[in-house]
């Protein structure tokens, strides 16, 4: 084996020439343990904030009088008769159903006294409720459910579809219940009523126990404007009221027509012309010379006849009379005892106190 005899000075030159690479390399590689921890941090600085946003800390429960808590009037509210599902979730001790009271009170366990829960908002019971159990447990969540409603009844009675009484679930127009009751039926008058009998709770004192003085009184609206949605004829209606729709007044129209019958007077004013026309028309065998009225006096002063000859009125040589509630029109035969006269013929001179003759009739 030979050795190679190296200088002094050459093996300090390759001495210094490893040190400077080695020194360089140190930097390197320090460099980038730098750059990677740089970038790490800012990751986890990045992750951190995205977790903040997708898991935001639980709001703390505000009172109800507090700025956090806005009333929504639109909700329905609580009244007496209602009946509640208090659900506060990991404490089935303080959970279950209770029932509103006439005065609009409720009791809950672990709190002393009464609760008003009257006029609330299922929301803003929650609140309520929430704030009391503070004491009793950090941070409650209380959920309220109205699970049967009873204190918002209101009735529709009269000419409709299906008349009946109905519980409101929330506030409601007269139109949108009008719809409910199946509409008005084909007996139906002009106007519609509605009777404020009052509620036994006053909303607008919220947070005191007084009880609204009842009030009674009737609002009278026209049935038409009411359908077409007319602001001024559709108003909100209000727990205790009664809707009545009045039958209107009608006509009978007998005798020798194609179809006898009785003819609801509504908006529009009916002539005898147009009452026999809306019955089909006279039949083949009738006297239209002969057509007769038979009117209800007023004040029980008995019944009056009118004659009016059809064919003049047709030919604008008489006048088309108006007619009138409860008027009877009788079509005759063009021989023969006339059917009114044979149903009616017993009651002698009270059916014709007054006899009176349109002008072109013999």
């Amino acid at each position: 084996m030979s050795f190679r005899v190296v200088p002094r000075s050459a093996l300090a030159q390759v001495v210094k020439s490893r040190a400077r690479r080695f020194r360089g390399s140190s930097l390197l590689i320090s460099g980038l343990l730098l750059t990677l921890g740089a970038v790490l941090a800012q990751h986890e600085f990045a992750s951190s904030r995205v977790f903040a946003q997708q898991r935001p800390e639980p709001p703390p429960v505000t009172r109800l009088d507090g700025p956090n808590v806005v009333p929504d009037d639109a909700r329905y509210r609580i009244g007496p008769g209602d009946v509640l599902s208090i659900n506060v979730r990991k404490a089935s001790e303080l959970s279950g159903v209770v029932r509103v009271d006439q005065r609009g009170m409720i009791r809950i366990p672990m709190i002393e006294g009464e609760i008003r829960a009257a006029c609330q908002t299922e929301n803003e019971l929650a609140h309520q409720i929430a704030t009391l159990y503070l004491e009793y447990k950090k941070n409650p969540s209380v959920e309220v459910f109205v699970t049967e409603f009873q204190s918002r009844p209101v009735a529709v009675i009269g000419a409709v579809n299906s008349p009946g009484q109905y519980r409101l679930q929330k506030q409601v127009k007269l139109l949108e219940l009008l719809t409910f009751a199946g509409g008005p039926s084909a007996k139906a008058g002009r106007i519609i009523n509605i009777i404020h009998t009052g509620s036994p709770v006053k909303c607008e004192d919220r947070g005191t126990d007084k009880e609204a003085v009842t009030v009674e009184s009737v609002a009278g609206y026209k049935l038409t404007d009411t359908i077409k949605g007319k602001q001024d004829a559709n108003p909100e209606v209000h727990p205790g009221d009664i809707i009545t729709i009045p039958e209107a007044d009608q006509v009978f129209i007998i005798g020798h027509v194609l179809q006898p019958q009785a003819i609801a007077l509504k908006d529009k004013t009916i002539t005898v012309s147009r009452a026999i026309a809306m019955a089909g028309g006279p039949a083949r065998d009738a006297r239209t010379n002969g057509i007769k009225i038979v009117r209800q006096l007023g004040d029980g002063e008995g019944k009056q006849e009118i004659f009016i000859d059809l064919k003049k009125i047709q030919k604008r040589q008489a006048i088309d009379i108006a007619l009138l509630p409860d008027d009877i029109v009788e079509v005759p035969a063009s021989a023969g005892k006339t059917i009114l006269g044979i149903f009616t013929g017993a009651l002698g001179p009270a059916l014709s106190n007054g006899v009176v003759r349109a002008a072109g009739v013999p």
